[in-house]
């Protein structure tokens, strides 16, 4: 959320707390003051010197003359060169004295001017008109500049709070000769033009964006100080030289690449040169890459005719090169060779396959199985069964011993009648087999909305 771009009254507009809120997201290069909360002893007064924030995080120390009472956030006019400028407080305390000593500016500095007092209406009503000039002046500055052909490249414009000067923040890489520039830039806005050279970090910090890490640049945020980074600090952290990679939307090499170089170069102590070569009885083994982290060392194979890299752990790299110290070589160095990891054998048998991942892939296919080849007997029987019945000659003539032992079979003999009971054979027919029940098919009735009409 930008504090130009909310709705309601106050400044800065939208949170209603003049820029105290607890994050302080509306402005660039935030400042947390944690000794907010701490009383000064009664014989101490407090420092009078506050931090000042104006347009795209650039801030200036202002001595506070008056003595006033500010807090964060409050809008102050202070003293311009010439006239006035209007900004929002920073920091306020003991840790403005901090600041002051960390750049190295002292209090009785010119470059320390007066604060003048809190904004009034009137001033923040210029204010505000001086900044809706700020992208139109840019466009057409922009304009002017490559009507006069100079190799230059104007990134920002920022008004005094006054309306009265306006500086143009530009980059170039050589010299340049601007003394009609200036002079178009006076007839054309009529202020008073300040030329201010800056690089091209400090334009992405004004610009702002975001970085391959998925965060917001570190140069629009917190950092201020830009120290040199060089590709000795990529080849330390074993990265490759890509530009593209290493490179960040300034066009310069990554700043971050600095921030963890003192922990490798603290962890590279430990390793031995990589320049020396691995005697072995086979051949010499060149270095190829490590980890530094994990300690490990990748060598090519000695052996001729095997192209693959062997990792071998610091420790051994450092006993190897000992040994060839005192003259001795190891006979190979697959022994070292941490990829060469030895499998237990298991200890026990899978007898019923329940360690397969696949046991349920063929499930129930046996049983189909039976299910079709019983189908397909019951289907043969019953294409031979009319046939033997309605040609009782022919089955007899391919087995002639057939019908003589079914005419020679005696009959059985007559068994005696069971006596039935009267009711049961009441109730189950004339020939005692029980009645055949008519087929009664059970219909629920539907649910019909209207059916109770």
């Amino acid at each position: 959320m930008g504090c130009g771009s909310c709705s309601t009254s106050g400044i800065p507009k939208g949170c209603k707390s003049n820029g105290a809120c607890g994050v302080d997201g509306c402005e660039k290069l935030t400042v947390f003051d944690w000794l907010s909360d701490m009383e000064l002893p009664s014989s101490v007064n407090p420092f009078d010197c506050i931090e000042v924030r104006f347009k795209n995080g650039r801030k200036e120390y202002f001595k506070n003359v008056n003595n006033l009472k500010l807090y964060m956030g409050d809008v102050v006019a202070v003293e311009g060169s010439p006239g006035h400028d209007i900004g929002a407080v920073s920091l306020t305390g003991e840790l403005v004295r901090l600041q002051m000593k960390k750049k190295r500016l002292n209090v009785e500095s010119p470059e320390v001017r007066k604060l003048y007092r809190k904004s009034n209406q009137r001033d923040i009503d210029l204010w505000r008109i001086a900044q809706e000039r700020e992208h139109a002046t840019m466009v057409r500055s922009r304009e002017i500049v490559k009507e006069l052909n100079l190799d230059m490249k104007l990134s920002d414009v920022e008004y005094q709070g006054d309306n009265a000067k306006a500086t143009f923040y530009y980059i170039a890489e050589d010299r340049v000769d601007f003394r009609e520039l200036i002079k178009r830039f006076a007839s054309e806005f009529k202020v008073r033009v300040e030329m201010r050279q800056i690089g091209s970090r400090q334009e992405a910090g004004k610009i702002g964006g975001i970085g391959s890490c998925g965060r917001e640049l570190c140069c629009s945020t917190w950092l201020t100080d830009f120290r040199s980074v060089n590709t000795a600090a990529a080849r330390y952290q074993q990265l490759s030289l890509n530009p593209t990679k290493l490179a960040g939307q300034c066009g310069k090499l990554k700043c971050c690449l600095n921030y963890e170089l003192d922990t490798y170069l603290d962890a590279l102590k430990k390793f031995p040169d990589t320049s020396k070569n691995l005697q072995t009885k086979a051949g010499d083994a060149y270095f190829m890459k490590m980890d530094i982290f994990k300690e490990v060392l990748w060598y090519a194979n000695p052996t001729p005719g095997n192209n693959e890299w062997l990792a071998i752990k610091l420790a051994d790299v450092n006993a190897i090169m000992a040994m060839n110290e005192k003259g001795e070589k190891p006979d190979s160095l697959d022994d070292y060779n941490v990829n060469n990891v030895q499998t237990e054998e298991k200890s026990y048998e899978n007898v019923v396959g329940q360690d397969e991942l696949t046991r349920f892939d063929n499930k129930g296919q046996k049983g189909r199985n039976t299910r079709n080849n019983n189908n397909r007997k019951r289907n043969s029987n019953q294409a031979k069964g009319p046939n033997n019945r309605a040609n009782p000659t022919a089955r007899n003539a391919k087995d002639p011993d057939a019908k003589t032992a079914t005419k020679a079979s005696p009959k059985p003999a007559h068994k005696p009648e069971a006596k039935v009971n009267p009711e049961a054979k009441a109730e189950n027919g004339e020939n005692g087999q029980p009645k055949r029940r008519p087929n009664r098919r059970r219909y629920k009735p539907k649910n019909k909305g209207n059916q109770g009409e």
